[in-house]
């Protein structure tokens, strides 16, 4: 089984079957869910086209809603430039509301991908049980593969938006097209449902092809559902087997935990990255063109992506390290200097034209625009911490210590001094927001440790106290209504709303 990079030509496998009746006539010379779901090849194709929305969705949308709507990231202000109201709002947690439904570009283009996904998971679910396979394995696991991919989905959705429409069998027209929202606990429940039973039908890491998501997978994403919901033994529970049973280890090197545009992909720490590929195919990603501070000429760039082409950017760019960020790391952090890098901008507006950029994601490659790096979903560093905090929350700190104690290990610190169930909680939140930067993982450890207002309202204030401090030129300032919209859940979007009663 390869891995093949389907494209758009997919999307005609979420059409529906035609109705089995005399005046229906299938047709067979072109390509519909009626004829194509008959042999063990369709479903590996259809499985691989449930992969392909989360190619753009990390590369241009995950990170806005998950990295900038935080303190961890800001965007580099260009007054020059217009036009950028979309990721300004969320990154100054200003997104307008009415009815609650939002025209938010990166909100409504996220919350698309993810229902792709269902769509095309849903069309798999249900029609593999009824096709005979050869290899029963193969079945399972491409069964387990869409479970995954649709609890995936939705475990997205919930926990961005709360309340969503949920659909668990193909949409055959536009009368079952709109469905009706369910709750954060209904949604949290089907994510259960789906990641257990597909944690018991696919493979461990060492027997599933590279890149493919794996028993060990499913557990991770099950626990983190467990976190939310303070289900600590229950997390315990999947975590321990991940870490015991699983065989994944911690890259010895920071550095090497993350993959180059070509290489050291899905390595031994990865336990889910979503998959790029460097060239002319069109499966490539540019995150680190998303990233750099602009206006960057050709030969301040040139140094940072090490292409045969580098060529300027003007505009203005976002998921800037914030100071807050760059302060949080320990004297003698190794994951500083290799996470954070710094580039000077001639033609910046700012007196001060050095800005910080995310360097974890500037790997050398060939073209500009052009990147292969795998997106970092879950790494067995998140399993350690995570397992960390579900010992303590239950009061099995001393058994928590060490896990922490791997992780700083590696960072070239010292072992943790926090003694204490409450010391030592804050010090693996602490450790989170430096281990797993960038990586969209801090908006929600605010939501799930229920830090939002205290964090956020002071983030706000320092920004509001010292623009300049926080990549404004001279005499700019964020606009009035920042940091005024502290909800736990994004809006949903206003364009989807025209299309059902039910939102």
């Amino acid at each position: 089984m390869k891995i093949r990079y389907i494209t758009t030509c997919l999307f005609a496998l979420t059409l529906s079957s035609c109705e089995k009746d005399f005046l229906t006539v299938t047709p067979e010379t072109a390509l519909s869910s009626a004829t194509f779901f008959s042999k063990e090849a369709d479903f590996q194709q259809a499985v691989n086209g449930a992969y392909v929305p989360l190619r753009p969705m990390f590369n241009e949308w995950a990170w806005i809603l998950g990295e900038m709507h935080s303190d961890n990231t800001y965007y580099a202000r260009n007054v020059l430039f217009g036009a950028v109201e979309n990721t300004q709002n969320v990154a100054d947690f200003a997104i307008p509301v009415s009815n609650g439904v939002t025209p938010n570009n990166p909100v409504l283009q996220f919350f698309r991908l993810n229902y792709q996904i269902i769509a095309r998971t849903n069309e798999i679910l249900s029609r593999i049980d009824n096709v005979p396979f050869a290899n029963a394995d193969l079945k399972s696991n491409l069964k387990g593969q869409a479970l995954f991919l649709r609890g995936f989905a939705y475990f997205q959705l919930v926990r961005h938006y709360g309340r969503v429409p949920m659909h668990l069998t193909p949409v055959t027209g536009r009368e079952d097209a709109a469905s009706p929202l369910v709750s954060v606990d209904e949604g949290y429940a089907q994510v259960i449902k789906d990641v257990a039973e597909a944690a018991r039908l696919l493979p461990n890491k060492t027997k599933q092809e590279a890149g493919r998501v794996t028993s060990g997978t499913a557990k991770t994403l099950l626990a983190d559902v467990y976190m939310i919901q303070k289900k600590w033994a229950e997390a315990e529970t999947q975590l321990r087997d991940v870490v015991t049973n699983d065989g994944y280890r911690l890259m010895p090197d920071y550095n090497d935990a993350f993959t180059f545009t070509g290489a050291n992909k899905n390595n031994a720490e990865s336990v889910f990255e979503v998959q790029y590929l460097e060239g002319a195919a069109g499966f490539n990603g540019n995150h680190i063109y998303r990233f750099i501070p602009t206006p960057i000429t050709a030969a301040e760039l040139g140094p940072i992506t090490q292409t045969s082409n580098p060529q300027p950017l003007s505009g203005e760019n976002n998921n800037v390290p914030t100071p807050d960020m760059i302060a949080a790391y320990e004297p003698g952090d190794k994951r500083l200097d290799i996470s954070i890098g710094y580039v000077t901008l001639s033609q910046s507006l700012r007196d001060n034209k050095r800005y910080p950029y995310i360097k974890k994601y500037a790997r050398p490659h060939a073209q500009h625009q052009n990147t292969g790096q795998n997106w970092p979903v879950y790494r067995y560093a998140e399993v350690l911490l995570l397992l960390a905090e579900a010992l303590n929350e239950q009061g099995k700190t001393a058994e928590a210590i060490p896990l922490l104690n791997q992780i700083r290990t590696r960072a070239g610190l010292a072992a943790t001094t926090a003694t204490g169930q409450t010391n030592l909680r804050e010090a693996i939140f602490r450790e989170r927001r430096v281990e797993l930067a960038f990586e969209n993982k801090r908006w929600f450890d605010l939501v799930r440790t229920g830090r939002v207002t205290e964090v956020i309202t002071a983030h706000g204030a320092r920004i509001k106290a010292n623009p300049l401090a926080y990549y404004f030129p001279a005499g700019a300032v964020p606009p009035p209504n920042a940091f005024t919209n502290l909800s736990l859940y994004y809006p949903l979007p206003a364009v989807e709303s025209d299309l059902t009663p039910f939102f």
